[in-house]
Formats: C-alpha cells, structure tokens, sequence
C-alpha cells in the first residue's frame, strides 16, 4: 500500500479489525519510509458493477461517487458517518448481488431516495432536488407536501 504521505510504496500492516457492520476490515498501517501511520479499509468487491448514465454513457460503478453525494445530502443534519456508511454499503450489495451487472442510474437514485426518506427527510428532499432536478421554488414545496402528506399516512 502506498503511503499517502511520501508515496512509498512499502508499509507494515500494524493492526487490523472488521468495521461495526463487519461490511470492510480497518487497517492501521506505517509507512517503512517516513513511519507516518495512515489507515485503510478493505472490501469485498463481488463483482463489477456498469452503471449507464441518462444519456447512454456507461462508467463503472464507484463507492466513493455515492458516498459523495449521500454525504452532501445529509451534510449539516445530524446524520453520522456511520448511518451513511450503512446506507452505502447496503445499496453497493444490492446492486453486486443483484444479477444485474449493467445498473441505470436512475435505479441507483431510487435506492438513495429510499434509504433517505427513512433516515432524514431532509436530506431526502435535498437529495431528489438534485436526482429530479427541481428548477423552480414550487417544486420544492410540491415535493415537500407529498412528504409531508406521506409522514402523516405513516
């Protein structure tokens, strides 16, 4: 593994545990160079997953890219990393272990919108702001009051 610091690409494994949802390992490592500590996980990738995009172009499913936007959504609501983690890693299995290994994006919007609805209604519209592309005030409260007239069915 690299180090991040000096990127020397020798470093010792120093300690090593399963996260809380036992989804990745933590690793504790130092880099042989610099003896700078730095941490990473390790996942199980079960297979490669292409996602096509809206407008037919297709890349290769990143975790990161969705953390990001999940991240960004629940950013200032009091949502932990660990809650976006689990969200995260449960989408990534569904989508590995779902036969499919071509994914529209729009499929992976659906999923987001319903991990958030249940964790942050707020994060929820901020999120379908971006996923619906809302361009005026009124979407917003449209959106908002089925929410709202959803919460209250609940």
């Amino acid at each position: 593994m690299r180090c991040p610091f000096c990127a020397h690409d020798d470093s010792q494994v120093k300690d090593s545990r399963p996260t809380e949802d036992n989804a990745a390992i933590r690793r504790r490592r130092q880099c042989g160079r610099c003896g700078a500590r730095f941490t990473t996980f390790e996942r199980v990738q079960l297979r490669e997953v292409t996602i096509i995009k809206s407008e037919g172009r297709r890349e290769t499913f990143e975790r990161t890219k969705l953390e990001h936007s999940v991240a960004l959504a629940c950013r200032k609501r009091g949502v932990s990393a660990e809650q976006i983690d689990q969200l995260v890693s449960g989408i990534q299995r569904q989508l590995e272990t779902g036969g499919d290994v071509e994914v529209p994006s729009k499929k992976i919007g659906e999923l987001v919108m319903g991990g958030l609805r249940q964790l942050d209604t707020v994060a929820y519209i901020r999120f379908a702001s971006v996923y619906r592309d809302f361009s005026e005030a009124r979407d917003f409260e449209e959106f908002a009051s089925t929410v709202q007239d959803a919460a209250r069915d609940e």
